[in-house]
């Protein structure tokens, strides 16, 4: 049980520690000038939404490697590796480079990359798949928001 714990802690730091390096390039003035699309939240959600997303995946994540470890289980753990990098890529694309139609491309990957693992953690194990849920459903939110703030700005 104790080492389990432990493994709850180290899904969760990875997970924050992907997230933390995607903070570096947040919104600022560039964003905040942008004309944005309907339905758009107001900038106070994006955290609380990602932060609840980024717990479940953190435990998604840990209820496969406690279930499969990581050699039964290497393609649905590679699949959630890459989309944790291109997760935090969009950060860099959209705010750092501030770049709106290359960052839809990336989002669009990466929505695909959140489906295919999503698909092999359900194989795995429920829960873990109906914990990636969300996240799938945000993400491709977001992919909306993001397409709408490239039309919108040219």
């Amino acid at each position: 049980m104790r080492n389990s714990m432990i493994g709850l802690l180290g899904w969760l730091a990875v997970v924050f520690l992907a997230a933390g390096v995607a903070a570096v390039h947040g919104p600022g003035i560039w964003y905040d000038g942008l004309v944005k699309p309907p339905l758009n939240p107001p900038d106070i959600a994006f955290p609380i939404v990602w932060n609840i997303l980024y717990v479940m995946m953190a435990l998604a994540a840990w209820l496969i490697w406690r279930e499969c470890g990581f050699r039964l289980a290497c393609r649905c753990m590679g699949m959630f590796f890459a989309q944790l990098i291109f997760n935090a890529a969009w950060m860099w694309i959209f705010f750092g480079l501030k770049q709106p139609g290359w960052a839809l491309a990336e989002i669009l990957a990466l929505w695909v990359l959140i489906l295919l693992t999503t698909i092999g953690f359900w194989r795995r194990h429920r829960l873990a798949g109906l914990l990636m849920i969300p996240y799938l459903l945000w993400v491709g939110f977001a992919a909306w928001l993001n397409y709408g703030l490239w039309r919108l700005n040219g």
